[in-house]
């Protein structure tokens, strides 16, 4: 996990619809950047769900969301279809994203250790550096404990 108080990595994504964003382009803003697993699943679903609920309210305190996996861009357009999800999702395959942002670390399954994504949320303040970071988030409170911090 990178640490608070540094300089957030510039980044280049493409998002649902296949549109390049990089975080220079939320100069000026709140970014609240938080890395999921995988598009559909239990957890990650109810943090979007949760994400989209409370929406309206991050944006009232000048904040954007963007969700972050290594899903392709049509996975993230199934998703954000399924779920009428409001903000930017950015597809991350090649992990570029994911290795920046320190979120890659072994994780414990039935079939032993593997490599994956740990769930971690990064505030980023207008001029780019990071004021908080969290990691091994839960799914269900990560929305509104984000929220609180703004």
């Amino acid at each position: 996990m990178l640490s608070e108080g540094t300089k957030a990595p510039n980044f280049e994504a493409k998002d649902q619809n296949g549109k390049t964003h990089t975080l220079g382009d939320y100069a000026g803003k709140k970014v609240v950047l938080y890395f999921y697993p995988k598009d559909m699943t239990s957890g990650c679903t109810k943090q979007a769900c949760n994400f989209a609920e409370l929406y309206p309210q991050f944006l009232e305190k000048g904040a954007v969301v963007l969700g972050v996996s290594k899903d392709k861009v049509e996975t993230h357009k199934r998703f954000e279809e399924k779920y009428g999800l409001p903000f930017t999702l950015l597809a991350d395959p090649e992990l570029t994203m994911h290795k920046a942002y320190d979120v890659l670390g072994l994780k414990k399954t039935p079939k032993g250790e593997t490599m994956g994504t740990i769930r971690t949320t990064y505030l980023i303040d207008e001029k780019g550096v990071i004021v908080k970071a969290a990691t091994k988030v839960k799914a269900a409170d990560n929305p509104a404990d984000t929220l609180g911090l703004l």
